[in-house]
């Protein structure tokens, strides 16, 4: 894999405007940007730390994947994303090593990126994400 940095970390929350002024307030971050993805029913919400990003994520729809993963397991992390180049190349990389993948093909993902999964039965219990910043 070509991997270049943790793109973010992923949070999934019940509350988003709490878990914002949490983050504000407790650990002086500042959110930059808030937005939904209605294809994966999730609202995120951004905090840029050094060159890593924390990602907020809550359910918009309580049948999506934030809303059952916080049914099944509660708030908390949800994944790890790396910044990788060549995604397409990686996912087949990954693959022909044995990785079991969520998603075969990138798909587009908050801040105009190209993402892609890995299964956490793969990645010894975390869920991945492949990002990359498509120009």
């Amino acid at each position: 894999m070509k991997i270049t940095h943790i793109e973010h970390i992923g949070i999934a929350v019940k509350d988003m405007d709490e878990a914002i002024r949490h983050y504000e307030e407790v650990f002086g971050m500042k959110c930059y940007a808030v937005e939904e993805v209605a294809e994966q029913k999730v609202k995120t919400a951004f905090f840029q730390v050094g060159q890593t990003k924390i990602e907020l994520l809550e359910s918009t729809q309580a049948d999506g994947p934030i809303g059952k993963f916080i049914e099944k397991k509660g708030e908390g992390i949800h994944h790890l994303a790396y910044a990788v180049e060549g995604i397409e190349d990686n996912l087949k990389d990954a693959e022909g090593k044995g990785v079991r993948l969520i998603d075969k093909a990138p798909r587009k993902g908050a801040e105009g990126l190209d993402i892609a999964f890995l299964h956490p039965k793969s990645t010894f219990g975390v869920l991945t994400e492949l990002c990359e910043k498509k120009e």
